[in-house]
């Protein structure tokens, strides 16, 4: 993957006086010694391919051209020694691309010497918030910093700034996706071959996690969900605990992460190996609308627009099999959107109401979620728009439910 080219192309849009300082975080404490385990911010990665904590970028568009500096933890032999190599300044500038590394406990003075000597006028720190009450990450922490002590400089978002640029994917990043997607895939064929009524949810997990990680996957993308019977109408489901009894169905909602880059994808399996008549009639027809939406998803049209066509064939269904009287009703059994974007992250960067262009990877995943019946189907799958419509990039995860029973029997 190019990460110069990521920079390069954040550069373009940034207007002269202008200086990025993007934190990879640091590890959040638990309790005791113990941390969560550290993932670098998502616009930090994205512009330098690194993955360590403690770590910073910083970039100034002055004097008609760019400066870039990374700054990464000095080596210390007794710290390596309890928690393993660090990366040296020609590790990071290997990955990055970035000439000018330094040690990160000079980062201050750094960005003092260009407020002192340039005329900054706007500084770009990563300030999402997914939520009203969520604490301050570690960027809005060092950002309010910034402020103080720079009041009269504007403050603008980074993470609004790199939303275009994430949203298309280049050919490295379609490539990480691909493998996460493949390695998702055997994961999920050995579900397949080891389910059984009388396993616990978190077996299946076990037996799904412990492929992908065989297999080279760097993490997950979100805590895998697998829910039997009543627990697949919960839409995160994650508890994990409960028995799969004979005859239900068990909804995994999962993903591999390779390359520091998301798959995610759900498909719903027999406990006992076969659906029942009535769990068929359901799954086929959240099938019809999940191929619906890769049938229309291309260039031009938006996330809303695919969701109208689910909405639309899932409601016609429903109608159909007597459970809503019109299909203004479909939000009694189907109450999420059918997309997301998906990339560093598993809902990844993206405007609400941005058209698709070719790049974009997409998630496809209709459902129906029948509480009276313990009943909960999802099908999902992974698409890459492309120039005249899309390539379902899960196409070889089986979700024909004949397939899926002959594949569970050893056919």
């Amino acid at each position: 993957m190019s990460f110069q080219q990521h920079r390069a192309r954040l550069y373009d849009t940034l207007p002269e006086g202008s200086l990025v300082i993007c934190y990879a975080g640091v590890p959040v404490h638990t309790n005791e010694d113990d941390y969560y385990n550290f993932e670098a911010n998502s616009q930090f990665f994205y512009l330098t391919g690194l993955e360590r904590e403690n770590m910073a970028f910083l970039a100034a568009k002055v004097g008609g051209g760019v400066q870039e500096m990374l700054f990464i933890e000095e080596a210390d032999p007794l710290h390596e020694r309890w928690t393993g190599k660090m990366p040296t300044k020609e590790d990071a500038k290997q990955v990055s691309g970035i000439e000018d590394i330094r040690y990160v406990d000079s980062l201050d003075a750094a960005i003092g010497r260009y407020m002192g000597r340039y005329n900054i006028e706007y500084a770009y720190f990563d300030l999402y918030r997914c939520g009203m009450g969520d604490p301050d990450d570690y960027n809005t922490v060092k950002a309010r910093e910034f402020a103080h002590l720079y009041p009269a400089v504007t403050l603008r978002d980074l993470h609004r700034a790199c939303v275009p640029l994430r949203e298309c994917k280049d050919e490295d990043e379609i490539q990480r996706v691909r493998s996460a997607v493949d390695i998702t895939r055997q994961g999920l064929e050995r579900v397949m071959q080891t389910l059984k009524p009388g396993m616990t949810e978190y077996q299946a997990q076990a037996n799904f996690e412990f492929i992908c990680k065989a297999l080279g996957a760097t993490r997950f993308a979100f805590n895998t969900i697998s829910a039997s019977g009543k627990n697949g109408c919960m839409m995160h489901y994650n508890t994990n605990r409960e028995v799969i009894r004979p005859g239900s169905l068990l909804l995994m909602d999962l993903g591999a992460k390779y390359g520091n880059y998301c798959s995610d994808i759900t498909r719903t399996f027999p406990a006992s190996g076969e659906y029942s008549p009535r769990q068929k009639e359901i799954y086929n027809l959240v099938l019809k609308a999940n191929r619906a939406v890769a049938e229309a998803a291309r260039p031009g049209v938006t996330l809303k627009d695919l969701n109208d066509i689910a909405k639309n064939v899932l409601g016609e269904g429903l109608v159909a099999l007597g459970l809503i009287a019109d299909v203004s009703e479909v939000g009694k059994y189907y109450m999420h959107s059918v997309s997301h974007s998906i990339g560093i992250d598993c809902h990844d960067a993206a405007f609400v109401g941005d058209v698709l262009r070719p790049g974009w990877i997409i998630s496809d995943e209709p459902g129906l979620y029948i509480d009276e019946e313990e009943i909960g189907i999802r099908i999902e799958d992974d698409l890459l728009i492309t120039e005249t419509g899309c390539e379902v990039l899960s196409r070889d995860i089986i979700k024909d439910p004949d397939e899926i029973e002959r594949f569970m029997r050893g056919e």
